[in-house]
């Protein structure tokens, strides 16, 4: 028992160490299979074949977290690429790719900027796109597109790719047919990112040293010299942010990488270092080092460089300070430059710089911001609109002096009164909002009202608080503003009144300002108001269209647009592409060229031929009231009720006009056109305007000329084959098939007046040649010369048709060398 009690402990220890060993084996697995640089996949998307059609659009979205260090892209695509000069290619037709940082992008806001955001390519590949985080850049679509971007062009956060099938104004004006090509793409895309978190790059092999920051006392900048100029009255809270190790020290040219965290709307962050001193190793000792060059490079969300950053400054010499630095994460770059020179040229690669960094973040009280913190802040909390779409809302700012229920707040009572030595530069009023997650397709609605002349000018950023020197879009008056923004749409602004939109807003916590350009008067007798309010569609689409909601191919985010009539066009309905004059003859050409369908149909009534009569006269009376609807006059029913039944008509007139012209009988009849009249509600049912259609309804229609033929041809080869029976002569069976053929010819020569079908054949093909060149801009010249062509052709047909009492003879002839003779009436020959 004792030797027991000894081994099984022993026993234990080595199964632990067993599995200890299995334990340290995965784990290494596991690591091997990160990739190189401790790099791992964060999320794989792969998107199935889309189809974008004419005019069309889709957008995706891609989350990049605080840690990744690439995105991957690789679409493929059956487009046919664009040679030559991309700018004579028509924009309307061109598919693009384009890429926005925080919302989706919309190339053709402003048709003046449309070639400013094109940008050409050959190889359909890229190793880096330049300044795409300040704005949206388009490429034309190639058959294989890749793209690799790195945390060192682009900052984490969401983005969006935008596939775009033709651009321009007409993009959303109402089409009842367009037979521009589609294309359909597919994509993969790949975000890596960092196993640790202190790693960065775009191979994660760069050490970012994050500053731990703590809250300080209460702060009274006056006691700094340096800042009392500024500080000098109101207390302030500052946050210290340092290294957890305070003394840095690194070589001549290596640089030194740094993270900050900002969370909140701040005043000011200062970047300084302090007890700077050079340390040779090699002499062991130590040297002032107050001439050192030691730059300061500082970049919101990547690592910045010496070509791209934000800010940058000798901190040795003069601190950084930022004035109302973004929310979010800051980057910051120390590099050590010509250590040599201080020791007169020394080339020791011991020598080192050391320095302790510190950065502090100023922030302001509640409800306080700007100069010396004396100016006014308001949060703006969000009031759902009753009966709205999606994130449509308003913003009301949290103070006892507005009242909740009207949209509208009164300015004046919430606006700064006080100025810092009556400079009106500095006299501001700050307001901040956060959009939500999934609102990124909204727009940002800003209105001023007064009585009297608006003495204020506004400013918009994100992820702080605006000023004269750092602001995304303002407005100081009708000639100064941010027009030529592209995401900023100025509307009917006058001296009393200021109307614009932030187009398709981003993300996150956005910074108002409204600037005081008066405060030297005394209090105005006259009240300005102010809305700021989160719509769908600027200006509901100008009451030219309707405002449309979609999801974006990953289902994360909402957008809406505009689906304009077909006068209008542009991304609000704002532009007219068809004036009120031409729109008139428009509707006169459309509506009235459908009165060809009175020809046929009088034919067919007076040939007693109902069916077809029904026919062509609903097709008619249809495809009038749908143009009637489809340009804006009278729509009785539904835009897509009457669509259908203009199509299903149509092609019913088209087929039933081959039906004529075969030989059937009734009861045959009947059966064929129940048949046709299914087939033809199915295609005008699921995709009504393809062109594939007509050819359908061709083959549909000679498929039921041939079942006449055959028909009548099979009762024929009945009776030829009694008549041949008794015939045993072999030259009198082929002298009976040589008369039959004879007859069969003379028969279909005297069936028809090949004269109509010569003029049927002629109208048939001018409205071929009328369907291929319609377009969007001619399309009202070329339909209505497709309703007057197609309709006169069907009318040449049913005219083409010879009486059957001219065709009994040629049906009556005996055949030669004694074979009995055919009747249509006999189903069994005579004999001689």
């Amino acid at each position: 028992m004792a030797s027991n009690s000894i081994l099984c402990p022993s026993s234990y220890l080595n199964l632990r160490l067993f599995v200890c060993f299995l334990c340290f084996i995965s784990l290494c697995c596991s690591y091997g299979e990160l990739g190189p640089y401790n790099s791992f996949t964060v999320s794989s998307f792969s998107y199935p074949p889309t189809t974008v059609g004419p005019s069309g659009f889709r957008y995706i979205r891609v989350e990049l977290p605080p840690w990744f260090s690439s995105m991957s892209v690789a679409m493929n695509s059956d487009v046919h690429p664009a040679t030559g000069d991309i700018a004579k290619v028509p924009k309307s037709t061109l598919p693009l790719i384009c890429f926005r940082d925080g919302s989706p992008p919309l190339p053709d806001v402003n048709s003046s900027l449309m070639d400013s955001v094109l940008v050409p390519h050959s190889n359909g590949s890229f190793k880096g796109i330049e300044a795409l985080q300040s704005s949206e850049q388009c490429y034309p679509m190639q058959k294989n597109f890749t793209v690799k971007l790195t945390n060192e062009q682009i900052s984490p956060g969401v983005w969006y790719f935008g596939l775009f099938n033709g651009i321009g104004p007409t993009r959303t004006q109402s089409k009842m047919i367009n037979r521009a090509p589609a294309y359909s793409f597919s994509a993969n895309i790949t975000v890596e990112g960092c196993t640790t978190l202190t790693m960065w790059g775009p191979d994660c092999n760069q050490t970012i040293n994050p500053l731990s920051c703590a809250l300080s006392d209460s702060y009274s900048p006056a006691d700094n010299s340096s800042e009392a100029g500024f500080y000098n009255q109101t207390i302030e809270y500052v946050i210290s942010c340092k290294k957890f190790f305070d003394t840095s020290c690194h070589r001549d040219g290596e640089p030194k990488f740094y993270s900050l965290d900002v969370v909140g709307v701040s005043q000011e962050l200062k970047i300084v270092a302090i007890d700077v001193w050079l340390n040779e190793t090699s002499l062991n000792k130590t040297k002032n080092a107050s001439g050192i060059n030691l730059i300061c490079f500082a970049r919101h969300g990547a690592i910045p460089s010496e070509t791209v950053n934000d800010y940058s400054s000798n901190i040795n010499k003069s601190p950084i300070v930022i004035r109302f630095p973004k929310v979010g994460r800051w980057y910051i770059t120390i590099l050590p430059v010509n250590l040599s020179k201080e020791l007169g040229g020394s080339s020791d690669t011991d020598m080192k710089v050391c320095y302790s960094m510190e950065s502090k973040l100023l922030e302001c009280p509640v409800g306080k911001a700007g100069a010396n913190c004396t100016r006014e802040m308001y949060n703006l909390q969000t009031a759902l609109r009753k009966g709205s779409g999606y994130f449509e809302s308003y913003y009301l700012p949290v103070s006892e002096k507005v009242s909740p229920d009207s949209a509208n707040f009164p300015l004046d009572s919430l606006l700064t009164n006080s100025s810092l030595h009556g400079e009106p530069d500095e006299t501001w009023t700050y307001f901040i909002l956060d959009i939500p997650r999934g609102a990124a397709g909204g727009n940002i609605h800003i209105r001023l009202a007064s009585d009297a002349k608006i003495n204020y000018e506004v400013y918009a950023r994100f992820g702080g608080l605006p000023s004269l020197t750092s602001w995304d879009y303002y407005f100081a008056n009708k000639t100064s503003s941010s027009v030529g923004s592209m995401f900023f749409n100025l509307y009917n602004s006058s001296e009393n009144k200021v109307d614009f939109y932030i187009l398709y807003i981003r993300e996150g916590t956005w910074g108002f300002g409204l600037r005081h350009l008066n405060t030297t008067s005394g209090v105005s007798k006259f009240q300005t108001t102010m809305s700021i309010s989160l719509e769908r569609c600027p200006r509901r689409c100008s009451s030219h269209g309707r405002c449309d909601t979609s999801l974006d191919v990953s289902g994360l985010t909402t957008y809406s647009y505009c689906s304009c009539d077909r006068d209008h066009g542009g991304f609000d309905c704002s532009i007219e592409l068809v004036s009120h004059h031409g729109h008139v003859w428009q509707s006169i050409f459309l509506i009235a060229s459908n009165a060809a369908a009175a020809l046929p149909a009088f034919w067919a009534l007076r040939q007693k031929a109902l069916a077809e009569w029904i026919i062509f006269t609903s097709s008619g009376i249809a495809s009038g009231i749908y143009h009637a609807c489809d340009v804006g006059t009278w729509c009785p029913l539904g835009f897509g009720v009457l669509q259908f039944m203009d199509f299903w008509l149509s092609f019913m007139a088209v087929v039933s006009t081959f039906v004529y012209l075969g030989t059937l009988d009734e009861g045959l009849k009947r059966a064929v056109h129940t048949a046709v009249a299914i087939l033809t509600a199915l295609m005008a049912y699921t995709k009504a305007t393809r062109p594939a259609n007509i050819i359908l309804v061709m083959a549909i229609g000679t498929a039921a000329l041939l079942i006449g033929w055959l028909v009548e041809l099979s009762t024929k080869c009945r009776s030829l084959s009694f008549s041949i029976r008794f015939s045993l002569n072999m030259h009198e069976r082929l002298q009976a098939v040589r008369g039959w053929l004879k007859n069969l010819f003379k028969t279909i020569v005297r069936r028809f007046r090949w004269g109509f079908i010569l003029a049927g054949v002629t109208a048939l093909a001018m409205a071929v040649i009328s369907w291929i060149l319609e377009s969007s801009e001619s399309y009202w010249v070329w339909h209505s010369i497709w309703h007057i062509t197609i309709y006169t052709s069907s009318f040449f047909f049913l005219c083409s048709k010879a009486s059957t009492a001219s065709t009994v003879d040629t049906e009556n002839q005996t055949l030669p060398n004694g074979a009995y003779e055919l009747t249509r009436q006999d189903s069994f020959p005579r004999g001689q």
